[in-house]
C-alpha cells in the first residue's frame, strides 16, 4: 500500500483530539475507497452513541437518528457486540442470521440505507464497551483483496481506537457497571419481555424474538430444539393473538413496544 501522505502519523497525532474520527476515515480511505463512515459506541443494550460520522444531512437521519430510536436493537452489528467477539474486521453478511435480507429489520429499516455492503472494525474496550467503525459502500461489495488490505491495517486501527475511546464506558455510566443494569429501560431484554405481555406464551415470545432478528423457521427450530413446522404454528398463533397478518406488522408492533418502554 502506497500513500500520498502519512495517514498513520496523522491518525496517531490526532488521538485525543476532535479530528480523530475524520483522520481515521481518511486513513482507511487511502487503503480502500468507500462512501460513508460511522463510528458507534455500544455498552450493553443502551442507546448507542454516535462517536463520528460523515453522512450528508438527509442520510444522517436514516443512518443515525432513526437507527438510535430502536432499530439498532435488531442490527447484526449491535447484536454481535452483546456477545464475546474478538476485536477485528467483520462483514455484516457474515454476522447476519440466515434470513436477514428477507427479514423485517432489513425490509422496514435497512433497505432505506441503499447500501451494497457494510463492514466494520470491532474494538473491545474496558468495562464491556465496544466501538464499531463501520465502512459503507453504496454501489458494490468489498472484494476479498480489499478486506485483506484492511485486515493488514487492523492492528493500527484497533490500537488507535483503544487509546482514543478508552473512557467510552464512562459516557454510559460508571465504569465497571453491570452491562444489563447499565442498559436502562430501553434495553433489548426489557423490550422483548414486554412485547406481547399478557398475550403470548414464553415459547411464542422466543419465536417472535428470533423471527424479528431475521432467523428462518428452520434456524429458529434449531435454536429452540423444535421442528420448523412447530415454529410456523407458533408464528400463526402469534399473529392471531396480536391481531396482525405479516412480519411487517410484527416489526411495527415490536418498535411500538420499544418506544413505549424507552426513557
Amino acid at each position: 500500500m502506497k500513500f500520498d501522505f502519512d495517514p498513520t502519523g496523522q491518525l496517531i497525532g490526532d488521538i485525543g483530539k476532535t479530528a480523530f474520527g475524520a483522520s481515521l476515515s481518511a486513513a482507511l480511505q487511502e487503503i480502500v475507497p468507500f462512501d460513508y463512515t460511522v463510528v458507534f459506541g455500544y455498552h450493553g443494550s443502551a442507546r448507542p452513541l454516535d462517536l463520528y460520522d460523515d453522512f450528508p444531512r438527509k442520510k444522517r437521519k436514516i443512518f443515525v437518528e432513526d437507527y438510535q430510536e430502536g432499530p439498532y436493537l435488531l442490527d447484526p452489528f449491535f447484536l454481535a457486540t452483546t456477545n464475546p467477539n474478538e476485536s477485528g474486521l467483520y462483514r455484516l453478511r457474515d454476522l447476519a442470521p440466515d434470513r436477514f435480507y428477507q427479514g423485517e429489520y432489513f425490509r422496514n429499516y435497512y433497505v432505506q440505507t441503499d447500501l451494497a455492503e457494510e463492514i466494520a472494525f470491532f474494538v473491545n474496550l474496558p468495562d464491556a464497551a465496544v466501538v464499531v467503525v463501520s465502512l459503507m459502500r453504496a454501489q458494490k461489495a468489498f472484494t476479498v483483496k480489499e478486506c485483506r488490505d484492511l485486515n493488514r491495517y487492523a492492528p493500527i486501527v484497533l490500537a488507535a481506537c483503544e487509546q482514543h475511546w478508552s473512557d467510552l464506558a464512562q459516557k454510559f455510566g460508571a465504569p465497571g457497571a453491570d452491562k444489563k443494569a447499565d442498559s436502562g429501560e430501553g434495553s433489548l431484554e426489557l423490550a422483548f419481555q414486554q412485547f406481547g405481555l399478557g398475550l403470548l406464551t414464553p415459547r411464542e415470545k422466543e419465536v417472535a424474538e428470533f423471527t424479528l432478528k431475521g432467523h428462518s423457521a428452520a434456524a429458529v427450530g434449531r435454536i429452540l430444539e423444535i421442528s420448523p413446522g412447530t415454529v410456523r404454528i407458533h408464528r400463526r398463533n402469534i399473529y392471531s393473538k396480536l391481531r396482525i397478518r405479516s412480519q411487517g406488522e410484527l416489526f411495527s408492533e415490536f418498535i411500538d413496544t420499544l418506544l413505549e418502554n424507552s426513557p
